[in-house]
């Protein structure tokens, strides 16, 4: 069968550069990746030989062949044999079951599955200490104002014997030689781990510290100051730069982050920068009108009028009165929830005046002092009658 033409198989002329190869390749790619196509035959089929196309024409000394001997470059004695024709005689030894595939597929995709980060030699001797996360819970008063707050951690911090450098005499580690990762092959992928043996880091240390055994870090209780500024909300992360854990053998350390859950008020419920509380207030305030001192979230109290008839769920606004606003000077609102609590409990007298006035009302249709029931059992009536006729 004739094989197909690998300029043709990527959708490019003869005179693409390697970014119009590179982009050619990376879109086919992605649609006919077997992952894409699962139980596909010709998806596959297609993906190797766009796969085979790339491996050749990407690198310069095999297309400059291709484009000399086309597919005889890549053949045994022209007899369309795999696997061989050879440096010796002027060609290029290809096989797409070796790793070379799988090299150009971490080329081209290895960033956007996290990439590799390869590291090679000495500079593998300094590895990043690793991030470390504390969970604190503040209540609303100290979101409010704000707060320095210590708190203790168990990490690891830099050995005090050998100053983190984790002992004496380095030697490239016989492993990985010093790449601190090891390869291994799996289909068309090669997957790097962490060096078992030096732990990523590359060298092996040949007298290492009694203290830390060679680490050059050990586990101890520190303590920290965290500075919650004002206006916090719940879910707010602080990051302490350098307080996370050591890093291996003088390694820089990793960051903390703090944080932060802000624990449900008994009486305040924040929204934002603005604050509600339900504030309950007797029958009689709430018919004839007065004042109430209600609480702030900074700790004041707060004279709000009540006006002569208010109802249930009136709300009042007290301007300024709300939380703190993060990294500004001014602050929410707070607004007050009425509550009208009817009475209970009451004593024969109580009864009796309040029969009374029950009477007076009834006598009224109590359309003056009941004005929203009044009307709402007048439109009940009107649809009891009409229903009737």
């Amino acid at each position: 069968m004739a094989q197909k033409d690998y300029y043709a198989l990527l959708g490019v002329s003869k005179s693409a550069s390697a970014d119009e190869l590179k982009k050619a390749y990376r879109k086919l790619a992605m649609k006919y990746h077997p992952d894409k196509n699962p139980g596909d035959k010709k998806a596959e089929e297609t993906f190797r030989e766009i796969a085979n196309a790339y491996e050749v024409l990407s690198d310069d000394q095999k297309r400059a062949a291709y484009d000399r001997y086309g597919h005889a470059a890549f053949e045994q004695g022209g007899g369309g044999g795999g696997g061989g024709f050879h440096p010796g005689a002027g060609g290029f030894d290809f096989n797409f079951q070796s790793g070379n595939f799988s090299n150009v597929f971490e080329e081209m995709f290895g960033d956007m599955m996290g990439g590799r980060q390869r590291q090679q030699g000495p500079s593998q001797a300094n590895v990043r200490g690793s991030d470390l996360r504390y969970n604190m819970e503040i209540n609303l008063e100290t979101a409010f104002g704000g707060a320095q707050e210590t708190i203790k951690i168990t990490t690891h911090a830099t050995c005090d014997v050998c100053h983190g450098k984790g002992g004496e005499k380095s030697k490239t580690c016989h492993t990985c030689h010093g790449h601190g990762v090891v390869r291994a092959q799996q289909g068309f992928f090669t997957v790097e781990r962490t060096c078992h043996t030096c732990h990523g880091v590359g060298q092996i240390i040949e007298n290492p510290c009694k203290s830390c055994h060679g680490t050059g870090r050990k586990r101890r209780e520190k303590k920290l100051s965290v500075s919650i500024p004002a206006g916090v909300e719940d879910g707010t992360r602080i990051r302490l730069a350098g307080e996370g854990e050591a890093g291996i053998r003088g390694g820089p350390s990793g960051d903390l982050y703090v944080f932060l859950t802000v624990k449900p008020h008994s009486l305040f419920q924040r929204d934002g920068a603005h604050i509600h509380c339900q504030v309950p207030i007797s029958m009689m305030t709430a018919t004839l009108g007065g004042t109430v001192e209600v609480p702030t979230v900074d700790g004041t109290r707060a004279r709000v009028t009540i006006e002569e008839g208010t109802q249930t769920g009136h709300q009042l606004r007290l301007k300024g009165k709300g939380m703190s606003i993060l990294r500004r000077t001014g602050r929410g609102d707070m607004y007050v929830h009425v509550m009208v609590e009817t009475p209970i409990n009451l004593s024969k007298k109580q009864r009796e005046i309040l029969n009374e006035f029950q009477k007076s009302t009834d006598a009224k249709g109590g359309k003056e002092t009941s004005p929203q029931a009044a009307g709402f059992f007048a439109k009940v009536k009107e649809l009891w009658k009409d229903i009737k006729d």
